[in-house]
């Protein structure tokens, strides 16, 4: 059987693949050149080299010598001969070998208490910087042991064999640091979440009779779980490896299961409290938290007797419980307990001591249920509307919310609800927590909504009963979030916003197949692009000192910069909420990132360039600095938001989602016809950031954090797609307004604001919302410029609906907006029915929450223009007496 064929690659871009046994013949190669590359719909040039990343040649060794002759003849000889075997590798040294032969295939059962786990063959990682007697021992022990054993050559290929395979034990060649640093590489796997499950094994150099052995500490400092004296008998590593797997990695493989318990714990609907022989509180699960008040931080490491107490319990009690308990024996009855608001709730209580080592107790674990009483009705109720409500299942609002006539806070239908549903189990059935929770029905919290108002039809008047059905009608439907239209006579400028808007058109595949690219090679003009911030020429820099105000003029910037407003203004804006250090990315970076950012707006849009992306990005730097805002976010949550901006339209083709539907695009098709051209920018985006090692600025951020960044940045460009538009303001409305205002009526304190924003921080859901809605209003803030810029965009977005209609009607596709028809449209009517529609709700709620008393007089003055306009019967951006003009 040959063995695998080893992958290697040239600086000029050729992959060259050679097979082990066939080494010799070098004209065994495939040339792949320089070309393009689709990347989601767009071409972008790449090349061979850049786009292959470090490669694993893989290859298979020679069964292991079986006598003694034969051994020492493979040790003698051996080196060379492996040697001869070992492929060519890059220039990156990236290779690791795997072992073929002597794995066992089989599995082991090991048992956790009452669990049954399955555990696989051990995989080993060895590091060495060259093939020798000490790699070859531990390479043979780990065939005779039965365990998968990969060897890598260099840091790097170590790294990433470690991110493909987990290994459970790593050896590193710690014995000279010529070739790399041992304790760096072990620092690095560290890194990797979860390090704590991976035993690390330092191979070191032996010390002579003389010489005295070394510390231990600077190894276990490291990282290093142990340290292994250079022994190249295979016995002496078999004997290594087999006391780690039975000592270490069985005990890690044991600990690894806890994952699972505590998760079914933290999804327990039962609330859970653990606390060790002295009553300390050692963990509490998350509906412990909701039915006390309390959050986790506050009782870690408290001992029972620090927590107030309900005085609703009979004087000797507590004693009974305990004399009970320390026998080791059960303890279940009712009990008062003083939830934080000093509210006394009863409680189903089950005490269960665990016996450990010795035979002592070492745990008590208390499992808590309200008792099912009409007080503990109305302490719950009381406490859930004085608690902040964050909840998405909330009902959906009439999208004519105004913030100056915010209703009171809505009932928190869900503690209701499963307080009722609980309430038969409570009195039927004693503590089988995790078989109730296997064998409940899981209800949406619609479902749940629909129930109670059946159950409550069933008592009410028939005028009652009535208006109910009327409800259920309306909550039966499939869109619950977006306002129905009246009847045909509607206004036709605001049905077709409607219907080019929010829908992604008739989906009618035709013949007539629209696929846009752009030229890559875009002339910019000959603007020399600054070195930094502080290199600007002095007619943008004296533009930009004014950046800050929501009455900067971006169509000057757009000027003087020649259409290459993006670059310059990003310089600025994140250099001033420190995207560079947050990022740990130099300003040289960050300018090439926006460099190539911009250089995929399409300068022919007429709405849909860089200005644009700019002027959204200057929004949104604009909100981020309103107190509110800004106590509301974490810096993570800025940078995220100001990034999101910049690409947010990134590669915008000028069309509409349903154009590109009904023309049956590429992008289209490969996005299923959902949130088109939303999908697209972040994806053409992260591309065109990570392709390239100049422009990358997540290049140094950890893996964690770069996750977290980059679902933020996608949660936020999806978020402008207008087809969920009610559903985000909706949400922001129940979740945001409602509750800010129920905490401004309560307290009338001059720190509310700082409350508020620390209420939002503990809640990420919160700050999603603010996100979403806060991206959302940058993306169409242009009714809210001063005039002269509110009239230019209207002009630059009618005239690019115009083409698009223009172009309909040429391929005899369906037209999405007939009323943008260049010959009869009137652009006042089509501003006014935009800003009734779409912003006049969501900026009133967005204003309730950041106070932004310019945008809405700028906005109140803009619509008395358009009406203006409109009274006058005039189907063009200005007054006639303008026009004239």
């Amino acid at each position: 059987m040959g063995c695998a064929p080893s992958i290697h690659v040239s600086h000029s871009g050729v992959i060259y693949c050679r097979d082990s046994e066939e080494s010799n013949s070098p004209h065994q190669t495939t040339n792949i050149s320089q070309g393009t590359a689709t990347l989601h719909g767009l071409f972008v040039k790449t090349d061979a080299a850049d786009s292959i990343p470090s490669v694993l040649a893989y290859q298979s060794r020679q069964p292991p010598p079986s006598a003694g002759p034969r051994r020492k003849e493979r040790r003698e000889s051996g080196g060379a001969s492996a040697r001869s075997r070992t492929p060519y590798c890059c220039s990156v040294g990236a290779e690791t070998q795997t072992s073929g032969s002597g794995v066992k295939s089989s599995t082991t059962e090991v048992q956790v208490g009452p669990m049954r786990l399955t555990q696989y063959p051990i995989q080993v990682l060895l590091v060495f910087a060259k093939e020798d007697n000490q790699s070859n021992g531990f390479w043979w022990a780990c065939d005779r042991a039965g365990y998968r054993c990969n060897i890598a050559w260099t840091p790097e290929s170590a790294l990433e064999c470690f991110l493909d395979k987990h290994q459970e034990i790593i050896v590193i060649d710690h014995r000279n640091s010529r070739y790399f640093d041992a304790e760096d590489i072990c620092r690095s796997i560290r890194a990797i979440e979860p390090p704590e499950h991976t035993v690390i094994l330092a191979v070191v150099p032996q010390t002579s009779a003389d010489q005295e052995e070394t510390s231990v500490l600077p190894l276990l400092d490291a990282g290093f779980d142990r340290q292994f004296m250079e022994n190249s008998s295979i016995t002496a590593c078999y004997n290594e490896l087999v006391q780690i797997e039975h000592g270490e990695v069985r005990s890690q493989f044991k600990l690894r299961a806890c994952n699972a318990v505590f998760t079914a714990l933290d999804h327990c609907q039962e609330a859970v409290e653990i606390t060790n022989e002295d009553h300390v509180i050692q963990y509490v699960n998350p509906a412990f938290e909701r039915m006390m008040g309390y959050c986790k931080g506050e009782l870690i490491g408290k001992e029972l007797t620090e927590l107030p107490k309900s005085d609703k319990n009979c004087a000797d009690l507590l004693d009974n419980i305990n004399t009970f308990i320390k026998k080791g024996k059960e303890w279940q009855g009712v009990y008062y307990a003083r939830r934080k608001s000093g509210d006394s709730i009863q409680q189903h209580v089950k005490i269960t001591p665990v016996i450990g080592q010795g035979g002592k107790i070492r745990h008590f674990v208390s499992l808590k249920r309200l008792h099912c009483t009409n007080e503990n009705s109305k302490q719950l109720y009381k406490s859930h509307r004085e608690e902040k409500f964050t909840g998405d299942n909330s009902q959906s609002e009439s999208n004519s919310y105004k913030g100056k006539n915010r209703r009171k806070d809505s009932i928190d239908i869900k503690s209701i609800t499963s307080q009722s549903s609980d309430a038969p189990s409570l009195q039927t059935r004693r503590y089988s927590s995790m078989a109730r929770i296997h064998s409940m029905t899981i209800e949406a919290p619609i479902t749940k909504v629909i129930n109670i108002i059946n159950a409550a039809q069933e008592n009410s008047p028939i005028t009652v009963a009535e208006a109910l059905d009327r409800v259920l009608e309306i909550l039966r439907t499939t869109e619950l979030y977006s306002p129905q239209l009246g009847t045909k006579d509607e206004d036709p400028h605001t049905s077709d916003l409607v219907g080019g808007l929010m829908t992604d058109g008739l989906r009618r595949l035709s013949g007539n197949e629209y696929v846009f690219c752009k030229n890559m090679n875009l002339s910019h003009s000959h603007l020399p692009v600054p070195n930094t911030i502080h290199d600007v020429p002095p007619c943008i820099a004296q533009l930009l000192d004014n950046e800050e105000s929501w009455d900067f003029n971006i169509f000057e910037l757009e000027a003087v910069t020649n259409k290459r407003p993006l670059v310059y203004l990003g310089l600025k804006v994140f250099a001033r909420f420190g995207v560079s250090e947050f990022l740990n990315c130099s300003e040289v970076t960050l300018r090439a990132w926006l460099q190539v950012i911009e250089a995929n707006y399409h300068s022919s849009n007429s709405y849909h360039n860089s200005t644009h992306a700019a002027d959204v990005l200057h929004a949104t730097a604009f909100f981020l600095g309103k107190e509110r805002v800004k106590g509301s976010l974490d810096h993570l949550d800025e940078v995220a938001a100001l990034i999101a901006a910049t690409i947010h339209d990134v590669d915008h083709p000028g069309r509409t989602n349903s154009f590109l539907c009904n023309a049956g695009s590429e992008l289209a098709v490969l996005y299923n016809d959902t949130a088109v051209l939303e999908s697209h920018h972040t994806a053409l985006a992260f591309q065109l950031t990570t392709k390239d090692s100049k422009c990358n600025i997540f290049k140094n951020i950890d893996r964690n954090r770069y996750r977290t960044l980059r679902q933020a940045i996608i949660d936020m460009v999806l978020a402008t797609e207008m087809t969920k538009h009610f559903e985000h303001v909706n949400k922001f409305v129940n979740s945001i307004n409602k509750s800010m205002a129920s905490e401004e009526t309560s307290s009338h304190s001059e720190g509310s604001d700082t409350e508020c924003s620390a209420n939002i921080k503990n809640f990420p859901d919160n700050q999603t919302l603010i996100k979403r809605m806060m991206i959302k209003c940058a993306d169409v803030a242009n009714p809210c410029r001063p005039l002269e810029l509110c009239i230019e965009w209207a002009g630059r977005i009618s005239e690019e609906y115009f083409a698009q209609t223009d172009e309909e009607k040429r391929q005899g596709l369906p037209v999405v907006m007939p009323v943008f028809d260049r010959n009869t449209c009137s652009i006042p009517k089509s501003q006014i029915s935009f800003i009734d529609y779409f912003i006049t709700d969501m900026f009133d709620a967005w204003d309730a929450f950041a106070h932004l008393p310019v945008l809405m007089q700028h906005l109140a003055n803009n619509y008395k223009h358009w009406k203006t306009l409109d009274d006058l019967k005039c189907k063009s951006l200005r007054l006639p007496s303008e026009n004239n003009n």
